[in-house]
Formats: structure tokens, C-alpha cells, sequence
């Protein structure tokens, strides 16, 4: 059966004044083109939906029914309009963002107030790593993503909205962390715990220290920044992560950032999507929010 919306508008016009003549006036169409659109919806249909007794119509057991589905769908066009039109006042809508598992900690934050502001919204959020990250803008899966460089190979939109400074951490007692401007050759022998090969800081830091021809010994490879944290503090070597994770540690004292020549390692933060991607209501707000104001939610002891 084809059908179409506007054969159902002139039919619930129709039935509901039981007069081709008002549904014509209430259309805004002439008595001709209303006929015409009935007997169209009669044929699709193959029944009749009115029948003329002397000068009145009337609606057949077909049209009955007819009339009861034409009133639903005309509820549920109704119901559409009204959620598309919150949509577009950013009171409702999902929103899926995946992130860098080094800016999880800030971007909890970002939504948590992002959330309150949109309180209708419903926000699904992959904390992930580098790899997994481009996976996903290659399939095109997430509104939006936020991460250090962006990856090569895939044709994404990106703009930064924070920096992103890498510094190099040791235990809070260690002998080092008193010391100023320690050259970066001082390391050479160092032993560090880095994040997986792949990952943005892991291949900032080598090109950092390649630059320098420093040369750069890893000694354990973990897959997250929390790993790299405790095995710092534990002694097994020293770290490079972003600053923006370190927050609980500096504040409690355990953790401290060393003062060494050409650091800290200068990058940003982004916030992308896949090229061509046409935004929602709702993503198009977040993306604005964390251009705005993503730097309100940075907390570091001073």
C-alpha cells in the first residue's frame, strides 16, 4: 500500500468536517483537487472510505479505520515536530564523545557541567586509548573526540582549545627535584615508565629528546597515565605524562615535576570529528562549550 502524508491530510480533513466542500476551505485547495486526492488514497487503499447517502457523506467501516490511523500518525508527526524543535534549542539530544584516556580527568568535569546546563541531554562517553581513537574516527562513530595531535590518514576538522604541557615526574623525594634548568643529557642513562608505543606522549617525548640527541631509554611500557603515576612513586623510574593528570599528586605531595632544560613539551589539546561530519544541535553546543570554557576546569596547585 502507498501512501502519502498528504493524501492523509486531506482525509482526516475531510472526515473530520464529513464535507469535501470545508476540508477544501481548511486546505486551502479546491473541491476538485480534494476529490482527487481521495479517490488517489481509495484506489492505494482498494476500498472505499465514504459513502453518499442524499446529500451527506459518511464514512464507511474502511474510513473508520482509516481515520483512526490517519489521527495516530498525525499524533506522531506532532510528537516529531516537538522533539526536533527541542532539539534545536539544545534541551534535549544525545551526544557520544569519545576522549584520550590523559584528558579523562578534565573532561569529566566538562560534561558534568555541560550536563547541567543541558539537563535533558543524554551524553555517552568512551574514555579510550590513541589507537582505539582513530579507529573510531575512521568508522566514524563518536560526535566528537577530544586528544592530543590528531591522527594522520584520516581527514578530520580539528581545532585546539587548551595546551597541553608534558613534564617529566618523580618521587617527591628524590634527589633531583630541588635541583633548576637540569640538562636534558643529565637523563641519557635514566630508565623511564612510559605509555604503550603508539600513543601521543609516547612519540612526543622520543621526537623531543631525538631533537636533542638525547638518547631516550624506556624501561616499563604501561597503557595508562594512573599505571605510569604509581610506578614513579614506587621507584621504578621516572615519567613523562601531561600535567593535566597530575593534580591529586602535586596537591598531596607525592609526586613532583622536575625542572629540566627544554621541558615542559609543548602540545594542545583537541577537539575534532571526521571531515564532512554534520553536527548535531547538541554536539555543536558541546564543541562551542569546550572551546569557550574547556579551561575553567583545570585545577592545578599553584
Amino acid at each position: 500500500m502507498h501512501i502519502t502524508l498528504r493524501q492523509l491530510e486531506v482525509f482526516a480533513a475531510v472526515a473530520s468536517n464529513l464535507s469535501f466542500t470545508r476540508a477544501a476551505e481548511v486546505l486551502h485547495l479546491s473541491q476538485p483537487g480534494v476529490s482527487m486526492q481521495i479517490k488517489q488514497l481509495e484506489s492505494a487503499i482498494g476500498l472505499p472510505l465514504f459513502e453518499h447517502v442524499g446529500k451527506k457523506i459518511f464514512l464507511t467501516d474502511a474510513g473508520r479505520e482509516m481515520f483512526t490511523y490517519s489521527q495516530g500518525v498525525s499524533h506522531l508527526l506532532d510528537e516529531a515536530e516537538d522533539v526536533l524543535e527541542t532539539l534545536k534549542g539544545v534541551q534535549s539530544g544525545k551526544l557520544a564523545i569519545s576522549v584520550a584516556t590523559t584528558a579523562s580527568h578534565f573532561t569529566t568535569r566538562l560534561l558534568a557541567a555541560f550536563s547541567q546546563r543541558y539537563e535533558g541531554v543524554t551524553i555517552s562517553l568512551d574514555i579510550t586509548n590513541r589507537e582505539s581513537l582513530r579507529r573510531q574516527l575512521e568508522n566514524n562513530e563518536p560526535d566528537l573526540v577530544i586528544m592530543g595531535q590528531p591522527p594522520e590518514g584520516i581527514e578530520v576538522e580539528s581545532e585546539t582549545f587548551m595546551e597541553n604541557p608534558l613534564v617529566m615526574i618523580a618521587p617527591a623525594n628524590h634527589p633531583l627535584v630541588k635541583k633548576k634548568n637540569i640538562p636534558l643529557t643529565r637523563f641519557e642513562n635514566e630508565h623511564f615508565v612510559v605509555r604503550e608505543t603508539g600513543s601521543g606522549t609516547r612519540g612526543a617525548v622520543q621526537r623531543a629528546f631525538d631533537q636533542q640527541n638525547v638518547t631516550f631509554h624506556t624501561g616499563i611500557e604501561m597503557t595508562s597515565n594512573e599505571a605510569i603515576k604509581q610506578a614513579v612513586e614506587a621507584g621504578l623510574g621516572l615519567g613523562i605524562v601531561s600535567i593535566h593528570t597530575l593534580e591529586l599528586e602535586l596537591e598531596t605531595k607525592r609526586l613532583a615535576i622536575l625542572d629540566v632544560e627544554k621541558f615542559p613539551i609543548q602540545r594542545y589539546w583537541y577537539i575534532l570529528q571526521r571531515k564532512g561530519k554534520r553536527l548535531s544541535p547538541v554536539a555543536s553546543a558541546f564543541k562551542e562549550f569546550v572551546l569557550e570554557e574547556a579551561s575553567k576546569f583545570i585545577r592545578l596547585p599553584k
